[in-house]
């Protein structure tokens, strides 16, 4: 059955749910294929699609209405003015999320060096075994062989003790607040 623009229009103004139907059905391949093409996802065009679909409802049901060209031509341009905003809207958002990830790694960069500075103080033994379970990631027992340690209960010992020293030396040096800004 196909209905002009005129009776569809009637049967929205009357509160007719199925002329909505009749859209989604008659146009939704059309306005898929804009958004697809346009970089969105199946999902994405639905839920543009959908919200245009709400759009028209709600502007033709309103007394004023007068429509100036086919429903089709007027979804379009909704779901095209949706579109942009929804990319605008995630452009923006990848911007901000890059802007706080060289935000993150320049302060992550800055506490590393940091810590380097006062390893570096701490002396050879400490700076060794520190670096070695830290930045190398190696085990207790690998550490205990390299460095000519008992075993690893004594490369554990040591470890506390120097991971105890370079927090003494941070906090006499740093406050909070410089981690955490």
């Amino acid at each position: 059955m196909k209905l002009s623009d005129a009776v569809i229009i009637e049967r929205i103004k009357a509160g007719d749910e199925s002329a909505l139907d009749y859209l989604y059905k008659k146009n939704y391949r059309m306005m898929v294929s804009m958004i697809l093409r346009n970089n969105g996802s199946e999902q994405e065009a639905l839920d543009v699609f959908q919200d245009a679909l709400i759009v028209f409802w709600q502007k033709a049901k309103s007394e004023e209405f007068k429509l100036s060209s086919k429903i089709s031509t007027y979804l379009f341009s909704v779901c095209q003015n949706l579109w942009r905003k929804e990319l605008d809207r995630k452009r923006k958002f990848e911007e901000s999320d890059k802007e706080d990830s060289e935000e993150n790694n320049f302060e992550q960069q800055e506490m590393i060096k940091i810590i380097h500075e006062c390893i570096n103080e701490l002396g050879d033994s400490c700076k060794q075994i520190l670096t070695y379970h830290y930045f190398d990631g190696m085990s207790m027992d690998k550490i205990a062989e390299k460095m000519g340690l008992a075993n690893s209960d004594t490369a554990k010992t040591k470890r506390y003790k120097c991971k105890k020293r370079l927090d003494d030396l941070i906090r006499s040096r740093y406050t909070a607040s410089d981690f955490l800004d």
